[in-house]
Protein backbone atom coordinates (compact mmCIF):
# COMPACT_ATOMS: atom_id res chain seq x y z
CA UNK A 1 0.00 0.00 0.00
CA UNK A 2 1.35 3.69 -0.89
CA UNK A 3 1.15 6.14 1.79
CA UNK A 4 0.41 9.55 0.66
CA UNK A 5 2.44 12.60 2.18
CA UNK A 6 -0.66 13.71 4.75
CA UNK A 7 -1.60 10.19 5.50
CA UNK A 8 2.38 9.06 6.22
CA UNK A 9 2.36 12.19 8.74
CA UNK A 10 -0.71 11.04 10.48
CA UNK A 11 0.92 6.81 10.17
CA UNK A 12 3.96 8.44 11.85
CA UNK A 13 2.11 10.37 14.74
CA UNK A 14 0.16 7.18 15.44
CA UNK A 15 3.28 5.18 15.68
CA UNK A 16 4.73 7.71 17.90
CA UNK A 17 1.81 7.47 20.05
CA UNK A 18 1.05 3.87 20.30
CA UNK A 19 5.09 3.37 21.34
CA UNK A 20 4.80 6.13 23.92
CA UNK A 21 1.80 5.01 25.98
CA UNK A 22 3.82 1.38 25.32
CA UNK A 23 7.34 2.77 26.76
CA UNK A 24 4.65 4.64 29.60
CA UNK A 25 3.22 1.09 30.70
CA UNK A 26 6.41 -0.73 30.39
CA UNK A 27 7.55 1.99 32.55
CA UNK A 28 5.23 1.90 34.82
CA UNK A 29 4.91 -2.11 35.17
CA UNK A 30 8.88 -2.14 35.88
CA UNK A 31 8.33 0.87 38.91
CA UNK A 32 5.54 -2.19 39.98
CA UNK A 33 8.26 -4.75 39.94
CA UNK A 34 11.42 -3.48 41.11
CA UNK A 35 10.65 0.02 43.20
CA UNK A 36 7.92 -2.29 45.54
CA UNK A 37 8.48 -2.10 49.45
CA UNK A 38 10.30 -5.24 50.29
CA UNK A 39 9.51 -4.46 54.23
CA UNK A 40 9.79 -5.93 57.78
CA UNK A 41 8.27 -4.66 60.59
CA UNK A 42 11.50 -3.67 62.86
CA UNK A 43 10.89 -3.84 66.55
CA UNK A 44 12.50 -1.66 68.63
CA UNK A 45 14.16 -2.68 71.72
CA UNK A 46 16.03 -1.25 75.03
CA UNK A 47 19.65 -2.31 72.89
CA UNK A 48 20.99 0.22 70.18
CA UNK A 49 21.67 -0.93 67.15
CA UNK A 50 24.43 -1.14 64.93
CA UNK A 51 25.26 -1.86 60.78
CA UNK A 52 25.43 -5.58 62.40
CA UNK A 53 21.87 -5.48 62.72
CA UNK A 54 21.11 -3.99 59.43
CA UNK A 55 23.26 -5.63 57.58
CA UNK A 56 21.47 -8.75 58.57
CA UNK A 57 18.31 -7.19 56.56
CA UNK A 58 20.15 -6.71 53.48
CA UNK A 59 20.70 -10.86 53.03
CA UNK A 60 17.67 -11.04 53.19
CA UNK A 61 16.80 -8.39 50.31
CA UNK A 62 15.05 -6.44 52.39
CA UNK A 63 15.04 -2.65 51.63
CA UNK A 64 12.24 -0.87 53.91
CA UNK A 65 11.37 -1.27 56.96
CA UNK A 66 8.65 0.26 59.66
CA UNK A 67 9.56 1.99 62.38
CA UNK A 68 6.71 2.19 65.35
CA UNK A 69 6.86 4.67 68.29
CA UNK A 70 3.69 3.96 71.08
CA UNK A 71 1.45 6.42 72.81
CA UNK A 72 -0.77 5.47 75.59
CA UNK A 73 -4.01 4.82 76.71
CA UNK A 74 -5.44 3.43 79.70
CA UNK A 75 -9.09 2.55 78.44
CA UNK A 76 -10.59 2.49 75.46
CA UNK A 77 -13.04 5.56 75.88
CA UNK A 78 -10.43 7.58 77.62
CA UNK A 79 -9.43 10.52 75.39
CA UNK A 80 -6.30 11.30 77.39
CA UNK A 81 -3.30 9.84 74.91
CA UNK A 82 0.16 10.07 76.79
CA UNK A 83 3.30 10.32 75.10
CA UNK A 84 6.90 9.10 75.37
CA UNK A 85 8.47 12.53 73.63
CA UNK A 86 10.17 13.43 77.07
CA UNK A 87 10.17 10.36 79.09
CA UNK A 88 13.66 8.84 80.22
CA UNK A 89 11.96 5.49 80.56
CA UNK A 90 10.97 4.82 76.94
CA UNK A 91 13.11 2.56 75.18
CA UNK A 92 15.97 3.61 73.40
CA UNK A 93 14.72 2.10 69.58
CA UNK A 94 10.83 3.72 70.55
CA UNK A 95 12.43 7.32 71.29
CA UNK A 96 13.24 9.82 69.08
CA UNK A 97 17.00 9.32 69.40
CA UNK A 98 16.56 5.77 68.36
CA UNK A 99 14.15 6.55 65.33
CA UNK A 100 16.77 8.85 64.00
CA UNK A 101 19.83 6.84 64.49
CA UNK A 102 17.91 3.74 62.95
CA UNK A 103 16.86 5.85 59.97
CA UNK A 104 20.56 7.28 59.45
CA UNK A 105 21.95 3.69 59.34
CA UNK A 106 19.33 1.48 57.16
CA UNK A 107 19.72 4.90 54.87
CA UNK A 108 23.16 4.29 54.53
CA UNK A 109 22.53 0.93 53.36
CA UNK A 110 20.16 1.43 50.99
CA UNK A 111 16.85 0.62 53.04
CA UNK A 112 13.89 3.52 53.90
CA UNK A 113 11.45 3.72 56.45
CA UNK A 114 8.03 3.56 56.96
CA UNK A 115 7.23 5.60 60.25
CA UNK A 116 4.31 4.16 61.76
CA UNK A 117 2.97 5.25 65.10
CA UNK A 118 0.98 2.96 67.56
CA UNK A 119 -1.84 3.96 70.13
CA UNK A 120 -1.00 1.19 73.05
CA UNK A 121 -4.63 0.47 74.52
CA UNK A 122 -4.41 -1.17 77.90
CA UNK A 123 -6.36 -4.24 78.18
CA UNK A 124 -7.37 -3.48 74.39
CA UNK A 125 -6.29 -3.08 70.90
CA UNK A 126 -6.86 0.36 68.87
CA UNK A 127 -9.33 -1.40 67.26
CA UNK A 128 -11.97 -0.87 70.68
CA UNK A 129 -11.04 2.97 71.25
CA UNK A 130 -14.44 5.01 71.29
CA UNK A 131 -15.52 8.05 72.85
CA UNK A 132 -18.82 8.38 74.70
CA UNK A 133 -19.53 11.63 74.37
CA UNK A 134 -19.10 14.68 71.70
CA UNK A 135 -16.67 16.55 73.39
CA UNK A 136 -14.54 13.52 74.21
CA UNK A 137 -14.70 12.67 70.86
CA UNK A 138 -13.35 16.58 70.52
CA UNK A 139 -10.69 16.10 73.16
CA UNK A 140 -9.43 12.61 71.88
CA UNK A 141 -8.67 14.08 68.41
CA UNK A 142 -7.24 17.03 69.68
CA UNK A 143 -4.95 14.85 71.88
CA UNK A 144 -4.15 12.48 68.83
CA UNK A 145 -3.09 15.31 66.42
CA UNK A 146 -0.45 16.44 69.35
CA UNK A 147 0.35 12.72 69.64
CA UNK A 148 0.50 12.37 65.41
CA UNK A 149 2.13 15.82 64.52
CA UNK A 150 5.12 15.23 67.16
CA UNK A 151 5.92 12.25 64.51
CA UNK A 152 5.19 13.77 61.17
CA UNK A 153 7.74 16.15 62.04
CA UNK A 154 9.89 13.90 62.81
CA UNK A 155 9.53 12.16 59.99
CA UNK A 156 10.12 15.54 57.69
CA UNK A 157 13.12 16.46 59.95
CA UNK A 158 15.02 13.14 59.52
CA UNK A 159 13.58 12.86 55.41
CA UNK A 160 11.73 9.69 56.06
CA UNK A 161 10.11 8.27 53.10
CA UNK A 162 6.71 7.60 53.47
CA UNK A 163 4.74 8.50 57.08
CA UNK A 164 1.49 6.25 58.80
CA UNK A 165 -1.17 8.86 59.85
CA UNK A 166 -2.77 6.17 61.76
CA UNK A 167 -3.12 2.16 62.63
CA UNK A 168 -6.34 0.19 63.28
CA UNK A 169 -8.36 2.85 64.99
CA UNK A 170 -11.33 1.57 63.10
CA UNK A 171 -14.18 3.09 65.26
CA UNK A 172 -12.14 6.72 64.90
CA UNK A 173 -12.36 6.69 61.14
CA UNK A 174 -15.75 6.95 60.72
CA UNK A 175 -15.44 10.04 61.88
CA UNK A 176 -14.30 11.37 58.17
CA UNK A 177 -14.35 15.20 58.69
CA UNK A 178 -12.20 15.18 61.75
CA UNK A 179 -9.69 12.42 60.25
CA UNK A 180 -9.35 14.62 56.82
CA UNK A 181 -8.75 17.70 59.23
CA UNK A 182 -5.83 15.76 60.94
CA UNK A 183 -4.30 14.89 57.04
CA UNK A 184 -4.19 18.34 56.23
CA UNK A 185 -2.39 19.36 59.26
CA UNK A 186 0.03 16.67 59.17
CA UNK A 187 0.34 18.01 54.92
CA UNK A 188 1.31 21.01 56.36
CA UNK A 189 4.62 20.41 57.98
CA UNK A 190 5.37 17.10 56.13
CA UNK A 191 5.89 16.37 52.71
CA UNK A 192 6.51 13.10 51.80
CA UNK A 193 4.09 10.22 51.57
CA UNK A 194 1.05 9.48 53.73
CA UNK A 195 -0.61 6.14 54.04
CA UNK A 196 -2.98 4.49 56.80
CA UNK A 197 -3.33 1.22 58.10
CA UNK A 198 -6.65 0.20 58.08
CA UNK A 199 -7.49 -3.15 59.76
CA UNK A 200 -8.35 -6.44 56.84
CA UNK A 201 -11.43 -6.63 58.98
CA UNK A 202 -14.48 -4.56 58.66
CA UNK A 203 -12.16 -1.35 58.31
CA UNK A 204 -10.04 -1.33 55.17
CA UNK A 205 -13.40 -1.28 52.64
CA UNK A 206 -15.42 1.64 54.49
CA UNK A 207 -12.74 4.21 54.84
CA UNK A 208 -14.11 7.27 52.52
CA UNK A 209 -10.54 9.15 53.10
CA UNK A 210 -8.36 7.28 51.03
CA UNK A 211 -8.62 10.34 48.54
CA UNK A 212 -7.35 12.36 50.52
CA UNK A 213 -3.93 9.99 51.15
CA UNK A 214 -1.11 8.57 48.39
CA UNK A 215 -1.78 4.69 49.88
CA UNK A 216 -4.59 2.37 51.10
CA UNK A 217 -2.89 0.34 54.07
CA UNK A 218 -3.88 -3.06 55.16
CA UNK A 219 -3.30 -5.03 58.15
CA UNK A 220 -3.29 -8.10 56.15
CA UNK A 221 -4.09 -10.65 58.90
CA UNK A 222 -6.80 -12.63 56.40
CA UNK A 223 -7.57 -16.26 57.51
CA UNK A 224 -6.62 -18.49 54.96
CA UNK A 225 -8.18 -21.64 56.46
CA UNK A 226 -10.89 -23.17 58.81
CA UNK A 227 -8.41 -25.95 59.42
CA UNK A 228 -5.25 -27.03 60.30
CA UNK A 229 -2.37 -28.39 58.39
CA UNK A 230 -4.26 -26.76 54.87
CA UNK A 231 -2.08 -27.46 51.51
CA UNK A 232 -0.50 -24.69 49.63
CA UNK A 233 -3.34 -25.03 46.70
CA UNK A 234 -6.17 -24.48 49.43
CA UNK A 235 -4.51 -21.30 51.29
CA UNK A 236 -3.46 -20.11 47.76
CA UNK A 237 -7.40 -20.52 46.76
CA UNK A 238 -8.45 -18.61 50.04
CA UNK A 239 -7.06 -15.98 48.64
CA UNK A 240 -8.95 -14.88 46.14
CA UNK A 241 -11.74 -13.40 48.58
CA UNK A 242 -9.58 -10.91 50.46
CA UNK A 243 -7.93 -10.20 47.10
CA UNK A 244 -11.34 -9.43 45.20
CA UNK A 245 -12.35 -7.01 48.05
CA UNK A 246 -8.96 -4.97 47.97
CA UNK A 247 -9.09 -4.86 44.35
CA UNK A 248 -12.26 -3.26 44.39
CA UNK A 249 -11.72 -0.42 46.77
CA UNK A 250 -8.25 0.16 44.73
CA UNK A 251 -10.38 0.31 41.34
CA UNK A 252 -12.53 3.12 43.59
CA UNK A 253 -9.83 5.37 44.91
CA UNK A 254 -6.90 4.42 42.02
CA UNK A 255 -4.13 4.45 45.09
CA UNK A 256 -1.56 1.95 45.13
CA UNK A 257 -1.97 -0.95 48.32
CA UNK A 258 0.38 -1.20 50.79
CA UNK A 259 0.29 -4.23 53.22
CA UNK A 260 1.23 -2.39 56.07
CA UNK A 261 1.16 -5.49 57.88
CA UNK A 262 1.37 -9.20 56.95
CA UNK A 263 2.97 -12.14 59.40
CA UNK A 264 2.07 -15.67 60.20
CA UNK A 265 3.43 -17.82 63.39
CA UNK A 266 5.17 -20.75 63.33
CA UNK A 267 2.15 -22.98 64.73
CA UNK A 268 -0.37 -25.06 63.75
CA UNK A 269 -3.08 -22.49 63.45
CA UNK A 270 -1.62 -19.79 61.91
CA UNK A 271 -3.39 -19.88 58.73
CA UNK A 272 -6.49 -20.06 60.78
CA UNK A 273 -6.25 -17.28 62.22
CA UNK A 274 -3.04 -14.81 61.56
CA UNK A 275 -4.16 -12.08 63.65
CA UNK A 276 -3.98 -14.05 67.01
CA UNK A 277 -1.51 -12.86 69.36
CA UNK A 278 0.75 -16.51 70.91
CA UNK A 279 0.17 -15.85 74.41
CA UNK A 280 -3.64 -16.43 73.74
CA UNK A 281 -2.78 -19.89 72.12
CA UNK A 282 -2.78 -22.93 74.34
CA UNK A 283 -1.33 -26.39 72.87
CA UNK A 284 -0.76 -25.38 69.57
CA UNK A 285 1.78 -27.35 68.30
CA UNK A 286 4.66 -25.27 66.89
CA UNK A 287 5.30 -25.54 62.88
CA UNK A 288 7.35 -24.25 60.67
CA UNK A 289 5.77 -25.71 57.75
CA UNK A 290 2.85 -24.06 58.42
CA UNK A 291 4.60 -20.59 58.75
CA UNK A 292 6.26 -21.59 55.49
CA UNK A 293 3.18 -22.19 53.68
CA UNK A 294 1.51 -19.08 54.35
CA UNK A 295 4.56 -17.12 53.30
CA UNK A 296 4.20 -19.09 50.06
CA UNK A 297 1.02 -18.77 49.44
CA UNK A 298 1.28 -14.58 49.84
CA UNK A 299 3.90 -14.43 47.13
CA UNK A 300 2.13 -16.97 44.57
CA UNK A 301 -1.18 -15.12 45.52
CA UNK A 302 -0.55 -11.80 45.99
CA UNK A 303 2.73 -10.45 45.87
CA UNK A 304 2.81 -9.89 41.81
CA UNK A 305 -0.37 -8.10 41.68
CA UNK A 306 -0.19 -5.16 40.04
CA UNK A 307 -1.56 -2.87 42.70
CA UNK A 308 0.50 -3.93 45.30
CA UNK A 309 3.09 -2.07 46.15
CA UNK A 310 4.57 -3.27 49.39
CA UNK A 311 4.48 -5.74 52.41
CA UNK A 312 5.74 -5.47 55.76
CA UNK A 313 6.24 -8.57 57.69
CA UNK A 314 5.58 -8.71 61.06
CA UNK A 315 8.09 -8.88 62.79
CA UNK A 316 11.68 -8.71 63.15
CA UNK A 317 13.84 -8.87 66.33
CA UNK A 318 17.10 -6.96 65.95
CA UNK A 319 19.19 -8.57 68.40
CA UNK A 320 17.53 -12.37 67.20
CA UNK A 321 14.95 -14.22 68.89
CA UNK A 322 15.02 -14.89 72.25
CA UNK A 323 13.26 -18.26 72.31
CA UNK A 324 13.31 -20.04 68.99
CA UNK A 325 12.03 -22.77 70.46
CA UNK A 326 8.36 -20.88 70.95
CA UNK A 327 5.30 -19.57 68.91
CA UNK A 328 6.57 -16.25 67.54
CA UNK A 329 5.38 -14.13 64.21
CA UNK A 330 8.84 -13.99 63.05
CA UNK A 331 10.63 -15.74 59.79
CA UNK A 332 14.02 -15.16 61.50
CA UNK A 333 16.35 -18.21 61.25
CA UNK A 334 13.09 -20.54 60.14
CA UNK A 335 11.70 -21.81 56.64
CA UNK A 336 9.49 -18.34 56.42
CA UNK A 337 13.45 -16.34 55.94
CA UNK A 338 14.29 -18.14 52.98
CA UNK A 339 10.79 -18.05 51.00
CA UNK A 340 11.01 -14.47 51.63
CA UNK A 341 14.42 -13.99 50.71
CA UNK A 342 14.32 -15.38 47.75
CA UNK A 343 11.10 -14.03 46.57
CA UNK A 344 12.41 -10.31 47.50
CA UNK A 345 15.18 -11.31 45.49
CA UNK A 346 13.47 -12.12 42.17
Amino acid sequence: MRITTPNRLYFFLALISVLFYACVAVESQSILSVDKHKGVCWVAGREEITQKEIDALLTCNVNWISQTPFGWQREASSSFIGTNFLSDRVWWGESDQGITQTNEIAVKSGIKTLLKPHLWVRNGWPGDIEMKSDTAWQNWFSNYEAFILHYAELAEKNKIEVFCIGTELQKTTTHEKEWRTVISKIRSIYSGKLIYAANFHEEFEHIKFWDALDYIGIQAYFSLSNKRDASLDELIKNWKGPLSAIERVYNKYNKPVMFTEIGYRNDAQAAIEPWTWPRDLKEVPVSDKTQALCYEAFFKAAWNKNWLTGVYFWKWFPHGIRRPEASDFTPQGRPAEKIMKENFAK
